[in-house]
């Protein structure tokens, strides 16, 4: 007899597109912890062992983390964001700095040259939050604010492919940062991004690139030694 491929239940199907469209869309943003077993099986009104097959069905793929005696979190937005992660955590830092060198580069080329007014705006708004978390002392509120900063001049590209892949990597450029940043925001640290986003209004893209450029080799010298 052929070996035929096991069906999971629509119903389980269901569960897991709810839990994905909960994550993709932000409501449960990485790094969260998503409700309960109890509290999906209540919200949802499935069987415990249907949500519990949705939630292993997703850590499978790379966008939950379940931890025993702690709850289950976000970790990826995507099954390619999944796999980025467990495919670059040990990683060497100076290759991830050289990737987002490359791809920081050419967005911010591109930003330069398609930004709207719209992108402009949103783009002053996160480097605004970004110096008020860096003055607020508080490291993992600076690393989302850089983090989402890079990502808004990645979108001003307006190429949805680069932005895709900057997004799913997003997770391995976080943990690099936070690595970088460690637990206490040192002043030597700091990095200027105003010139970057100043080169994007004018317009100047080879400025806008030469900024962007250098900012992730920038991270990796305010590392401290041993």
């Amino acid at each position: 007899m052929p070996l035929t491929s096991p069906r999971r239940s629509a119903l389980a199907d269901q569960v897991i597109a709810q839990l994905r469209a909960q994550i993709t869309s932000g409501e449960w943003p990485v790094g969260s912890r998503i409700p309960t077993e109890p509290e999906l099986v209540e919200q949802l009104g499935v069987a415990r062992n249907t949500v519990r097959e949705a939630v292993r069905a997703l850590a499978h793929n790379g966008l939950l983390d379940i931890r025993q005696g702690s709850g289950t979190y976000v970790v990826a937005t995507s099954e390619l964001a999944g796999v980025m992660n467990r495919r670059f955590a040990a990683a060497e830092p100076g290759h991830v700095a050289e990737l987002r060198s490359a791809l920081e580069a050419s967005a911010a080329r591109l930003a330069a040259e398609r930004r709207t007014p719209q992108d402009l705006r949103q783009i002053d708004t996160l480097l605004e939050r970004r110096e008020r978390a860096w003055e607020s002392g508080a490291a993992e509120a600076f690393v989302e604010a850089d983090a989402t900063l890079h990502m808004a001049i990645v979108s001003a590209s307006h190429n949805e492919v680069l932005a895709e892949i900057y997004a799913d990597l997003g997770g391995v450029l976080r943990d690099f940062l936070r690595a970088d940043v460690g637990e206490e925001l040192r002043p030597e640290a700091h990095m200027d991004h105003a010139r970057l986003v100043e080169a994007i209004r004018a317009g100047d893209a080879d400025r806008a690139a030469a900024e962007a450029s250098a900012h992730p080799f920038g991270c990796r010298l305010t590392v401290p030694g041993p």
